[in-house]
């Protein structure tokens, strides 16, 4: 009896010992799921829906959210020293950009995710768009001129002087449905010589050579006409879904102290002439210090595009964490009511994809994308 007491002893002893084991293990094993990283190769982590990276400042974004979509860096160089310009061909199904300092265009065709250097050397070039034939229009920084790629590969110079002087560095452009060609002249490619020397200083300002404009070329008789020059630097543009207004990204605080971050609005009164011209929104925005104190931010607008609803999306960028990325504009007071945060500054964004659905963003040394429920006002 003795032996049968020590051995029913000894059995619940030892299953009273591998309980206790068998919950200790569980428990460290869910703690290091919980305070570890799991390694899901290629160094990427997943994000969980909703993507928290895309907020809704406001009701009004909540529907151009998709649930099931999160940001993607679509590619990646450490090389590449200012990403811009991004411009959609529907056709070949790529997405076009600059790498400015680096003299090169890249491309990222839709169909495998491929990217490849699409032209090199490439004048320094900035902003890139398709005209209604779908040929290739470019803002050179290094020759200070808008050019476009014919069919044949040739260049055709459509505006490299106004007034018997020369552009300061065309940065943006885009394309009215009557083929005359909208662009910036910010001047902001003239400040380096793309060797690494900075010809600019405070004190010895080679800029401008022109007042800073915006300008139209008229594709019918090729002359050059400035549409307003009551902006400070003019950077992004585009068109509202129906023409009939012209948003303008003003960057000039980069150099002028009394200047404002915003985005300006004309009416455009006829194809050939802007009127009213306003601001429609600004930059500033209020964040949240590390001391938890609330405190006004501005950053710089650069490139915008117009949704189908008539919504700007601009890229933001230079204050960091919790501003840079793309800032989302309702149409008709220029309320803020969205944002998609990036680690990166972004530089400029476009619309493309199949359906255009697909928000392309380029930001310093990468290529962001994200698909969002609305499209593209316009072609590219």
């Amino acid at each position: 009896m003795k032996t049968k007491n020590k051995n029913s002893a000894l059995l619940t002893l030892n299953r009273r010992s591998f309980l206790t084991t068998a919950a200790t293990s569980t428990a460290i094993s869910t703690l290091a799921r919980t305070t570890t990283a799991r390694d899901y190769g290629d160094n990427q982590q997943p994000v969980r829906y909703p993507d928290p990276d895309i907020v809704a400042l406001d009701d009004r974004f909540k529907k151009y959210k998709l649930g099931n979509s999160a940001i993607m860096r679509l590619y990646h160089n450490k090389r590449m020293i200012w990403a811009e310009g991004p411009a959609w061909n529907g056709v070949g199904r790529y997405l076009l950009w600059s790498d400015i300092p680096n003299n090169r265009q890249f491309r990222w065709l839709e169909e495998n995710g491929a990217v490849s250097v699409f032209r090199n050397p490439a004048e320094n070039s900035n902003g890139n768009t398709f005209d209604w034939h779908g040929r290739q229009i470019s803002c050179k920084h290094l020759t200070r001129r808008v050019v476009r790629y014919e069919y044949d590969g040739t260049k055709t110079v459509l505006a490299d002087k106004y007034g018997g002087k020369s552009l300061n560095a065309p940065n943006d452009a885009v394309v009215h449905p009557n083929g005359d060609v909208w662009f910036t002249d910010p001047g902001y490619g003239a400040v380096m010589d793309y060797e690494g020397r900075l010809v600019e200083t405070k004190e010895n300002w080679p800029q401008p050579y022109q007042k800073e404009a915006i300008y139209r070329i008229d594709m019918k008789s090729g002359k050059l006409h400035k549409m307003a020059d009551d902006i400070y630097k003019p950077n992004g543009l585009c068109f509202s879904p129906d023409y009939k207004k012209l948003y303008v990204a003003d960057t000039g605080a980069s150099h002028y102290p009394e200047a404002k971050c915003i985005i300006k609005v004309w009416d455009v009164a006829s194809e050939s002439n802007l009127a009213n011209g306003k601001t429609f929104a600004s930059m500033d925005l209020e964040m949240t210090n590390k001391h938890g104190e609330k405190e006004v931010k501005a950053g710089f607008a650069d490139g915008i595009r117009a949704d189908a609803d008539g919504n700007i999306w601009s890229s933001a960028g230079w204050v960091g964490k919790g501003y840079d990325g793309v800032h989302i504009f309702e149409p008709n007071h220029g309320e803020r009511i969205g944002q998609i945060l990036l680690p990166e500054i972004c530089s400029n964004v476009c619309f493309g994809g199949t359906k255009r659905n697909r928000l392309f963003m380029t930001g310093s040394q990468s290529l962001y994308a994200i698909y969002v429920n609305t499209r593209g006002a316009h072609l590219t």
